[in-house]
């Protein structure tokens, strides 16, 4: 125990940038000096964490569902991963989470960066709140404004197809959505569905952390009768091709970012 708070204490000398799914950003022509990275939490064991230099830039990168995708969306240890963070000192966190569209407009294959989020999941403790010490956290705005322009700003000028203002909507997963239920999230206006966003955004707002998810459009969930309802096979091989735009938008951003958040 004491060795390990010795290694965290060497580790917290420095502010670094956290980037949660990982998105390939493991790969060690990118990752530098890198150290995988465990964290002692009151909530259990973390998601793997590889922690290093990115273009001089230091980071973290939490494999949200783990290397062999052994977490399953309701089983992500979510409290654990921004407990991790937290203890890392990680000054930002910028997320990548696929997601279906739930709008005509909004085309698989591009990026979103969402501003808001429907919380439909049942099964996840969204908070820190503890007996005698109960958090009540605002989340009129739950993504960091400053943290999305950013992203925002490199993405157009990367002539990546993005949307932006757009709200999500969390299910809990795994199975995916009824047709009824896709037209109803429709009916509400929401413009993309995943699994994984809801509790990690609410946990990074009570952290203090700043936080922004960039969402991949893979599929147009199930409400287009004239196609092929969505299936996990078609969102491994939309995220494999897009995976290289992800990671480039993430890696030319992270200098602004490094600057931006102290």
């Amino acid at each position: 125990m004491d060795s390990t708070k010795s290694k965290l204490e060497q580790t917290n000398t420095n502010k670094l940038i956290g980037i949660i799914g990982g998105s390939g950003l493991e790969d060690p022509k990118l990752l530098h000096n890198v150290e995988d990275v465990v964290v002692q939490t009151p909530f259990g064991e973390h998601s793997p964490i590889k922690k290093g230099e990115i273009n001089g830039i230091a980071v973290a990168i939490l494999s949200r569902h783990g290397y062999n995708h052994e977490y399953m969306p309701t089983t992500v240890p979510y409290k654990a991963n921004l407990f991790a963070l937290k203890e890392l000192n990680v000054k930002a966190i910028v997320a990548t989470s696929a997601c279906g569209s739930l709008k005509e407009e909004i085309a698989p294959n591009t990026i979103s960066f969402p501003t808001q989020f429907i919380d439909r999941t049942t099964k996840r403790d969204q908070s820190f709140s503890e007996k005698g010490n109960v958090i009540h956290e605002s989340m009129a705005d739950p993504f960091d404004k400053k943290l999305r322009e950013i992203l925002e700003n490199k993405a157009k000028e990367l002539k990546f197809e993005y949307s932006s203002e757009t709200t999500i909507v969390t299910v809990e997963g795994p199975r995916f959505s009824t047709r009824a239920e896709s037209e109803l999230f429709r009916s509400w206006n929401c413009d993309l569905i995943n699994m994984t966003t809801v509790p990690e955004v609410c946990l990074a707002k009570e952290m203090k952390i700043p936080y922004q998810v960039i969402n991949l459009v893979t599929d147009y969930d199930c409400w287009r009768k004239d196609e092929e309802a969505v299936t996990f096979e078609m969102i491994l091989e939309i995220m494999k091709e897009n995976a290289t735009r992800v990671k480039k938008l993430i890696v030319e951003s992270l200098s602004e970012i490094d600057k931006g958040f102290s």
